[in-house]
């Protein structure tokens, strides 16, 4: 594995931010120890990826794809976040093509959701039962975005409900769904402990996004219990707490490798669901999105710490733990 360690001074390996001139003045931390590195990777042997969120359609990819050129970001996985069926077949079709002379996988959302109902709960103070799809209908909702994706080329589909997770790994398994499609979920449903973290992965997640305020060792808890790889905002939207956890970029991955480092965007509007209403904003946060991934990289190589990252191109997650399913399946 070719992971990403901090080290003291005088050590071979990444510096930790001002750690010379803080010890200096008798500042220094203590080190830390080599045990907190997370033992996994990616089955390409790297340690990090990239992803660029809310893309929502072919006009704001056609910018992040020029940006990341010009700019020299390297990019694994762009994601949207409005839904499927937001999108013309034509417009998926222009996503996944473009994605593909790229070699960057294309991940697209399921829905219908709870802001995307007639259900009031989850407009409450208490959230009712969040952003997860309610009843048989929205559940069926979800199947038929998958399957219409799927039949247009797109490979990863983000999921924000655990019965849905479930029921697309059994299409999946059962060759409903194509054998090589990925599930990815969401921050909005994101776990915070070990145990959670688990189920998702047993019931088919192929990566799982945690949220931006787990600390660094609930990042190890995690890491001593599932392989599966991570999804981190290093920099959050407002409505998932607006983090910024760029200088910690080296020690995120250390601890939870292997992980996607998402070049999210904070003081922005919501986008979500996309129209051409909103296409300045979407195109303009798109193009700032990457410029956001330059900063993280450049700071991640003047750490030393930019070594590690998967190949372009790589996607799958390897071999998971997944629940046995039941005998009809």
């Amino acid at each position: 594995m070719n992971d990403v360690s901090v080290s003291s001074p005088g050590a071979v390996g990444p510096r930790r931010p001002g750690d010379a001139a803080l010890t200096a003045l008798g500042l220094g931390a203590a080190p830390l120890s080599p045990a907190d590195a997370s033992p996994h990777s990616f089955p390409d042997g790297g340690s990090w990826r990239t992803e660029v969120p809310s893309v929502e359609g072919p006009e704001a990819l056609g910018v992040v794809l020029k940006e990341s050129a010009r700019l020299g970001v390297p990019v694994h996985r762009i994601s949207q976040g409005s839904g499927i069926w937001m999108l013309t077949d034509s417009e998926i079709t222009e996503m996944v093509e473009g994605c593909a002379e790229r070699d960057i996988e294309l991940c697209l959302f399921t829905g219908p959701r709870g802001t995307w109902d007639t259900g009031a709960s989850v407009r409450t103070d208490s959230g009712g039962a969040g952003l997860r799809s309610r009843g048989h209908d929205a559940l069926a909702g979800c199947v038929e975005d998958a399957l219409r994706a799927t039949g247009l080329g797109v490979t990863c589909l983000l999921v924000a409900d655990e019965g849905v997770l479930w029921t697309l790994h059994r299409m999946r398994e059962q060759g409903l769904l194509p054998a090589g499609t990925t599930f990815k979920v969401s921050a909005l449903i994101g776990p915070v402990n070990p145990a959670s973290y688990s189920v998702f992965e047993q019931l088919g997640a192929d990566s799982i996004n945690i949220p931006s305020d787990l600390s660094l060792a609930q990042f190890t808890e995690i890491r001593r219990v599932s392989r599966a790889p991570m999804d981190l905002y290093i920099e959050a939207p407002d409505d998932l707490g607006g983090y910024v956890r760029m200088y910690e970029a080296a020690e995120l991955v250390r601890r939870g490798a292997p992980i996607y480092l998402k070049f999210g965007l904070s003081r922005t509007p919501g986008i979500y669901p996309y129209g051409h209403q909103l296409r300045d904003v979407a195109l303009n946060s798109a193009r700032e999105r990457v410029r956001r991934g330059r900063l993280a990289l450049d700071l991640l190589a003047r750490h030393g710490a930019d070594g590690g990252m998967s190949p372009l191109g790589s996607r799958l997650p390897g071999r998971l733990n997944r629940f046995p399913l039941t005998p009809k399946d």
